[in-house]
C-alpha cells in the first residue's frame, strides 16, 4: 500500500540535501574549543548563522540557535513577560498559550485577544488592549491549525509605536511563503523540522539591542544568550534547509497553493464539506469540516488506507479532543469535532492529492 503524507504542519520529511549537509564532517567538533578542531567547528557555525541571516535579510548577530521554536518562545516569554501585562490570543499554539497560562499562575496579567470564524487576530483589537502595564505581545504569523495568516506588519507597527517587545511564532510561515521580518518584531522563532530540516533544532531571531536575560545560563555560547554546546550537525542541516528556500520559493509556494485549491474544490463538491478559517491563508493548509462524519473516525479510516492527516496541532493530537483553536474561533463543538487538518509540503505531488481526494470522497459516500 502506497502511503500519502499530508500532515506537514506536524513535521516534514528530511530533504536529502539537508541530510548530506549534516554529516559531511566526521571530526569531533565543538565550537567552544580553541584547538584546530574547535576553530573548524566555529567557522562552520558562523557560516550556518550567516546563511540563515542572509535569507532573512538580517544580521547574523541576531540569530540565536535553539532546540526549536518551543524553547525560543518559552524563553522569550519568561524573559520579557514575567511582569506587567502580556497580550496574546486564545488561538495560539500551545508553545505560547500554555506558557501564558503558566505566567498567569505566577502573577503576570494576561490579556487574551479573541478571534471570530475568520481565524485572524485584529490589529484594532491589539491596539485597544495596550495599556501602560503592557510588557510584551506574543502572537503567531500563521495559525498552525487553520493556516490563517495574521497581519504581522500591522502588529509590528503597533508594537514599535508603543515601544513594546513583540514576539512572533513564525513556525508555520517559514518554508511556505517568502516574507520579511518587520522592523517592530523583537523576537521571531522557528523550528527546522517544519521545513524539511532535522528535529530538535531551531533558531530565534532576536532584535539587536533587545534587553533580556540569557535563555540558558552557563557558558558563553550564542552570544551569552543560550548556554550549552551547540548542536552543530542539526544547525548545519537547518542552515541548508533555509538556504534551499532561495531556489524553492516562490515556485513551490505556487505549487502548494495550486494543489491545496484543487484538493478543496474537489472535496467541496461533496455535501457538508466546509473550510474552517475565512481569513487569508498560507498556501499549504486546509482545515476542513465534514458535517456528518466524526473527524477521529475519518482520521483512522484514512490512516488504514495509508493517508496521514491530523485532527489539529501535533502537540495536542494525542487527546483527539475538539480543537481549542476552532472552538475559540466560535466554531461549534460538533463541527470542531468533525474537522481535520491537511497540510502539504513542497514534495507533495498532484498524483497524491488526486488519490487522497478519491479515497476521501469514497469514504464520504460509504458513510
Amino acid at each position: 500500500m502506497n502511503t500519502i503524507y499530508l500532515d506537514n504542519n506536524a513535521t516534514t520529511q528530511l530533504d536529502p540535501m539537508v541530510l548530506k549537509a549534516m554529516y559531511q564532517h566526521n571530526d569531533p567538533l565543538n565550537p567552544s574549543s580553541v584547538h584546530s578542531f574547535g576553530r573548524k567547528a566555529k567557522s562552520l557555525l558562523t557560516d550556518a548563522r550567516r546563511k540563515i541571516a542572509d535569507y532573512l535579510g538580517q544580521s547574523h548577530l541576531e540569530i540565536i540557535f535553539t532546540s526549536g521554536a518551543t524553547e525560543g518562545l518559552n524563553s522569550a516569554l519568561f524573559a520579557l513577560a514575567s511582569k506587567g501585562t502580556l497580550i496574546t490570543s486564545n488561538i495560539e499554539h500551545s508553545a505560547i498559550y500554555e506558557t501564558a497560562l503558566v505566567l498567569k499562575e505566577r502573577g503576570t496579567n494576561v490579556h487574551f485577544l479573541e478571534s471570530d470564524e475568520s481565524g485572524q487576530i485584529s490589529p484594532e483589537d491589539l491596539e485597544k488592549a495596550i495599556n501602560p502595564s503592557t510588557s510584551a505581545i506574543a502572537l503567531s504569523a500563521v495559525n498552525s491549525e487553520t493556516g490563517v495568516k495574521n497581519d504581522i506588519e500591522a502588529f509590528a507597527e503597533i508594537a514599535k509605536r508603543h515601544q513594546i517587545p513583540l514576539i512572533i511564532d513564525g513556525v508555520a510561515l517559514l518554508g511556505k511563503e517568502e516574507f520579511k521580518i518587520p522592523d517592530g518584531v523583537s523576537v521571531m522563532c522557528f523550528s527546522a523540522h517544519k521545513l524539511h530540516g532535522p528535529h530538535g533544532t531551531g533558531f530565534s531571531f532576536v532584535r539587536s539591542g533587545l534587553k533580556s536575560p540569557p535563555y540558558l545560563t552557563g557558558g558563553a555560547q550564542e552570544f551569552s544568550k543560550r548556554a550549552g554546546t551547540e548542536n552543530l550537525e542539526g544547525i548545519l542541516g537547518m542552515a541548508e534547509a533555509v538556504h534551499l528556500l532561495k531556489e524553492a520559493l516562490p515556485e513551490k509556494s505556487h505549487q502548494m497553493e495550486d494543489l491545496r485549491d484543487r484538493f478543496e474544490l474537489a472535496l467541496m463538491k461533496s455535501p457538508g464539506v466546509s473550510i474552517n478559517g475565512t481569513g487569508p491563508r498560507i498556501v499549504n493548509v486546509s482545515n476542513i469540516s465534514f458535517k456528518e462524519i466524526d473527524g477521529e473516525t475519518l482520521l483512522m479510516m484514512l490512516d488504514q488506507k495509508g493517508i496521514a492527516v491530523s485532527h489539529g496541532s501535533a502537540c495536542s493530537s494525542g487527546a483527539l479532543e475538539p480543537s481549542r483553536v476552532l472552538r475559540n474561533m466560535g466554531i461549534d463543538h460538533k463541527r470542531s469535532k468533525n474537522s481535520l487538518r491537511i497540510s502539504l509540503s513542497r514534495f507533495t505531488t498532484r498524483e497524491e492529492i488526486n488519490e487522497a481526494v478519491r479515497i476521501i470522497q469514497g469514504i464520504i459516500k460509504s458513510i
